[in-house]
C-alpha cells in the first residue's frame, strides 16, 4: 500500500513533467500566438495606413505643382495683356494717322513744299514708331491677303467675284487686324473672293463669319 499523503504524489507527477508542466506549456504557445497575430495585426494596420499618408502626400504635392502652374500661367496672362486696352485705343490713333496720310492727294505729296513733306515724314515716323512700340509688348499686326479666310482672325466686310482663285480667299484687306499673345486684339477687315474652285476638304478655308469675341471677354 501507499502510505504516502496525496499532496507528496502530485508533487512527484509535477517534478516528472507530468500533465501540470504540458498545459503550462500549451498555455504559453497560446499566448506566444495571440502574441503574433496581434504583431502581425499591428504591422497590417501600420502598413495601411503608411500607403494612406503617402497617397495623400502624392496628391498633395500634385496639387501643389498644378497650383504652381496656374498661377505661373495667370501671372505670365496678367503680363501679356495686361496693355490690351490701351493697344486698343493706340490703334485707333495710329488708325487716324494712317487715314490722314491716305486722304493727302498725291500731287500734295510729289510737291516741292519742304515744310509739308517734313509734316507727312514726322507723321509717318510717329505711326511707324507707335507700331513699334507695341509689338516690342507683344503687339502683332495681321498680314492675311492671300490667306484663306479664318473667322478667329478675319471679319468678311464683302465679297470679291473671282473665278482665278479658291472660295473665301481674302483677297483685300480694309482694316489691318491685330493680335496681342493668342488673343485677338482687333480682327483683320477684309474682303473675301467668290466664284473661285472649291478647296479639298482638308484645306477649304471657313465660312466668312463674326470675329472671335474672345479679345473683347478676355482682354
Amino acid at each position: 500500500m501507499n502510505d504516502r499523503p496525496e499532496n507528496e504524489r502530485a508533487t512527484d507527477q509535477t517534478d516528472a513533467g507530468g500533465p501540470a508542466d504540458i498545459n503550462v506549456e500549451a498555455s504559453a504557445d497560446i499566448a506566444e500566438g495571440q502574441d503574433n497575430q496581434a504583431d502581425f495585426e499591428a504591422f497590417m494596420r501600420l502598413a495601411k495606413e503608411n500607403e494612406e499618408l503617402k497617397d495623400r502626400a502624392l496628391r498633395l504635392a500634385a496639387e501643389m505643382e498644378n497650383l504652381r502652374r496656374r498661377t505661373q500661367r495667370e501671372v505670365a496672362d496678367a503680363k501679356s495683356y495686361a496693355v490690351a486696352n490701351f493697344a486698343r485705343d493706340m490703334l485707333a490713333v495710329s488708325d487716324n494717322m494712317r487715314r490722314a496720310l491716305d486722304a493727302i492727294p498725291a500731287e500734295a505729296k510729289a510737291s516741292d513744299d519742304a515744310g509739308f513733306k517734313s509734316l507727312i515724314e514726322g507723321v509717318e515716323m510717329t505711326e511707324r514708331d507707335m507700331l513699334g512700340a507695341l509689338e516690342r509688348h507683344g503687339v502683332k499686326r495681321l498680314a492675311p491677303e492671300g490667306e484663306r479666310f479664318d473667322p478667329n482672325f478675319h471679319q468678311a466686310m464683302f465679297e470679291i467675284p473671282n473665278p482665278d482663285v479658291p472660295n473665301n480667299t481674302v483677297l483685300q484687306v480694309v482694316q489691318s487686324g491685330y493680335v496681342i499673345g493668342e488673343r485677338v486684339l482687333r480682327p483683320a477687315m477684309v474682303g473675301v473672293s467668290k466664284g473661285g474652285p472649291k478647296a479639298g476638304a482638308a484645306d477649304a478655308p471657313a465660312e466668312p463669319g463674326p470675329p472671335n469675341p474672345q479679345s473683347e471677354k478676355d482682354a
